[in-house]
């Protein structure tokens, strides 16, 4: 199965980057606050090299281009031939597409709304707010009510002034909506899953995301008071999951027909593998120069994001795990399932809340720190998954 799922040991195993991607988004952390601290007119004349929309800045070019790159080699891994092939094993499909589009962004929106509203509010700071980026088409007069946002002028530039409880929600919500990133490969292959299956879904779910991302991310934001920028959300998914996808399927076709498939498994997606992780920590340094004085001030910021976050994870991945217990799934379509539930699209969540409310906003903030927990939260998963292998009929043999 793992020659026509197209997987290879470079792409199965853990690199030296995806190993310790938790101790490089810390350093990355660390080097955007001292760039904050140190040399802040460098961040900000990256942030300037945008495309504006009247008074607005819509697209920052650098993190676009960081934001392809990081896009890039995950949608060039997918083989469309495997989704043709899905419909021969139904339940395991059904079910991962019911978790992630009807169950998770309900339950990330509800928990979020609750530790960040609620619980954590009075750490957070009942008054305490955020400058968001002015919704795309939008041109209202400084003064302006928005949703609960406030335009006001910062810096000569119109933006809403919005709780920076409700910035971290929206961040929260945008991961709530990503299902799925292609680290789900690795996490499936460690819990000894069906990598067909998994890839798959990589794939269904990238597809499905151009048509739910949208309308889900713009209903949930909607729902949680904050302004509903519909065109950026389209133009977003449109830039960070519709083009590099369209790239990856047409170079992938052109490669293979060029330099066959064991050329392309074996040297171009070996090439690739580190592109992705390089892209999305420039990405993070870039954040956090920005975010480094509410850091510092307030270093339980990371916490009160995180718990949700880390809650979230695990509600999804026992109940995908439960359900596939419930419907008789193996094991090896039953770990992959949970996995893919249980784990966040962060590069499309970071690329959309950076474009939709800035890259110094509190939403892009929150998809940062959804990266910072990935990786030791997914490994704990794998090994629940490996020392429960007995509750399924069709296990796998523990090697």
């Amino acid at each position: 199965m793992t020659t026509e799922a197209g997987i290879t040991k470079e792409t199965k195993g853990l690199s030296l980057f995806e190993k310790y991607l938790s101790v490089w988004v810390i350093l990355c952390i660390l080097v955007g606050i001292i760039l904050g601290k140190m040399a802040p007119g460098v961040a900000r004349y990256l942030d300037r090299l945008a495309i504006y929309v009247g008074e607005a800045p819509v697209v920052s070019i650098p993190i676009a281009i960081c934001l392809f790159f990081m896009m890039y080699p995950i949608m060039v891994k997918i083989d469309f031939g495997e989704v043709l092939r899905a419909g021969k094993n139904v339940k395991p499909v059904v079910l991962t597409l019911f978790i992630n589009w009807a169950i998770k962004p309900f339950t990330m929106y509800a928990i979020s709304i609750f530790f960040l509203g609620t619980f954590f509010l009075a750490f957070i700071g009942p008054e305490a707010v955020d400058y968001v980026k002015m919704p795309l088409g939008l041109n209202l007069p400084v003064g302006a009510e928005h949703g609960v946002g406030k335009v006001v002028l910062v810096n000569g530039a119109k933006v809403l002034e919005v709780p920076l409880w409700r910035s971290y929600l929206a961040g929260c919500i945008l991961l709530g909506i990503a299902p799925c990133t292609a680290m789900v490969l690795v996490w499936g292959f460690l819990a000894r899953g069906n990598d067909g299956h998994t890839l798959v879904m990589v794939a269904i779910n990238s597809l499905t995301m151009l048509f739910l991302y949208g309308p889900l991310g713009g209903f949930l934001l909607g729902v949680g008071r904050l302004p509903v920028p519909w065109q950026a959300l389209v133009l977003s998914v449109g830039i960070y999951v519709a083009l590099p996808l369209a790239a990856g399927y047409l170079s992938r076709k052109s490669i293979i027909r060029a330099r066959g498939e064991a050329w392309f498994n074996e040297k171009f997606l070996h090439l690739l593998t580190p592109i992705t992780i390089v892209a999305l920590l420039i990405t993070l340094v870039l954040l956090f120069s920005f975010k480094g004085d509410v850091i510092i001030s307030n270093p339980l910021t990371i916490l009160w994001i995180a718990v949700p976050l880390f809650i979230q994870t695990n509600l999804i991945y026992w109940l995908g795990y439960g359900l596939s217990k419930l419907i008789h799934l193996r094991y090896e379509d039953a770990a992959p399932s949970a996995m893919i539930g249980a784990s966040n699209h962060f590069e499309v969540a970071i690329a959309t809340s950076a474009m939709l409310f800035g890259l110094s906003s509190g939403a892009a903030l929150a998809t940062v720190v959804g990266v910072l927990i990935e990786v030791p939260v997914m490994l704990m998963l794998v090994k629940i998954s490996l020392n429960t292998t007995h509750w399924f009929s069709h296990k796998v043999p523990v090697e």
